[in-house]
């Protein structure tokens, strides 16, 4: 499966400061939500259904991934 990652648009977190640990989001065509690292866009990216990633955003909001 081929997806077209060059029509995001992307676009980080408000909360990102510009420090070297940014990702970047895009909303592809499709209804895929691909995200990469924003040091290297041209570099290698996850791409997520849209389920997958309304999952994954529902577990960080019920603090899953906090470090403990």
């Amino acid at each position: 499966m081929s997806v077209d990652l060059s029509r995001g648009p992307w676009f980080k977190s408000s909360y990102s400061q510009g420090i070297s640990e940014c990702m970047e989001v895009a909303w592809l065509p499709g209804g895929e939500v691909g995200v990469r690292d924003s040091k290297n866009p041209s570099g290698p990216a996850l791409v997520f259904a849209l389920g997958e990633w309304d999952a994954f955003i529902a577990r960080i909001a019920d603090g899953e991934f906090h470090r403990r």
